[in-house]
């Protein structure tokens, strides 16, 4: 008995001989031949090329850390210093008043000018010298908050909240009146005058055209002295500007004029003008921040050799008040 068996690499022809299986061909593994032109050559190594998704398919996530963030232009705010403030509509004395402020109001600034105005942001200017920049600090909190934000929410960039241990408060608008206010006893007061009022309580005097009417609301804006009050003094202590103090030393007010060598203890000023602004600096230190706030009681103090002095500015102060 013989068989032939095929393999897929040779061929072998098997028999039985006395109960033995006899191999007429061995076995052999078939082993391809390559023809010896032929060059075997290596296997070049590709780089895998990604494409890149179109930028909308994937979602961008900002981290907070690793990119910095946008934040508005800090607002500028400040803090009025003087008793009463005017807001004109332009960075100019002699513009329109539009709104008057108290000392204590915060106001929100947009930039200063160049001649010391601080444009507000919703409207008008004031000038700086009556007002004080108050700090304004990130709170640490508020930072963290950002953070959290920024990473749970993709391409969006959160605003900081403002700082909340301060507070800022709404300036309080002071309704302008149609007419000047009527004058009263209270030294510390707003009159309600303006430039043109003032010249014209100047008139056919010797303190007009002098360019008093500005120290004077100077004087009222910064100190809070009532303008009315500040002519009435200056007319009688001045004669109206024709004392000799007030023509040769510009003191209107004979402001250190004591003792017996009045003329040469008076101070002298190089303005008349000069001379209003230290009577207002003078009277809100030691007179009013001092619990003299009435006519009388500053009477008994600036003038006390003169019983009637109280009465004579009340009086100006009265007819000055009928002229307008």
């Amino acid at each position: 008995m013989s068989a032939e068996v095929t393999h897929d690499l040779s061929t072998a022809h098997l028999s039985i001989a006395d109960g033995n299986i006899v191999v007429s061909d061995a076995l052999q593994l078939f082993t391809p031949q390559l023809p010896e032109a032929a060059e075997i050559k290596p296997i070049e190594r590709q780089e895998a090329v990604l494409t890149e998704p179109e930028p909308s398919t994937l979602p961008e996530i900002h981290s907070a850390a690793a990119q910095p963030s946008v934040q508005e232009p800090p607002i500028l705010t400040y803090a009025v210093t003087a008793f009463y403030l005017n807001v004109r509509e332009k960075p100019d004395a002699d513009s329109n008043i539009i709104q008057v402020l108290q000392q204590g109001d915060t106001i929100e600034v947009d930039h200063a000018t160049d001649n010391g105005w601080l444009a507000l942001k919703d409207q008008g200017f004031v000038h700086g010298r009556y007002a004080e920049k108050l700090e304004v600090k990130a709170a640490p909190a508020a930072e963290k908050k950002l953070e959290v934000q920024v990473l749970a929410k993709a391409n969006t960039i959160a605003e900081p909240p403002l700082n909340d241990t301060l507070e800022i408060k709404p300036a309080k608008a002071i309704p302008l009146p149609s007419d000047p206010g009527k004058p009263t006893s209270a030294v510390e007061s707003d009159s309600g005058l303006t430039e043109e009022h003032i010249a014209k309580l100047f008139e056919k005097t010797a303190l007009a055209n002098h360019g008093l009417e500005k120290a004077v609301l100077e004087v009222e804006e910064e100190y809070g002295i009532n303008a009315y009050f500040t002519i009435a003094v200056m007319k009688l202590e001045s004669g109206n500007g024709k004392s000799t103090l007030a023509k040769k030393k510009n003191n209107l007010f004979g402001l250190n004029a004591i003792d017996s060598d009045k003329y040469n203890r008076a101070f002298a000023f190089e303005t008349k003008s000069d001379s209003v602004r230290k009577f207002g600096q003078l009277l809100a230190k030691n007179y009013v921040g001092k619990g003299y706030t009435t006519i009388d009681k500053v009477a008994r103090k600036y003038c006390p050799t003169n019983p009637k002095w109280a009465s004579l500015v009340m009086n100006i102060m009265k007819r000055d008040y009928k002229k307008l």
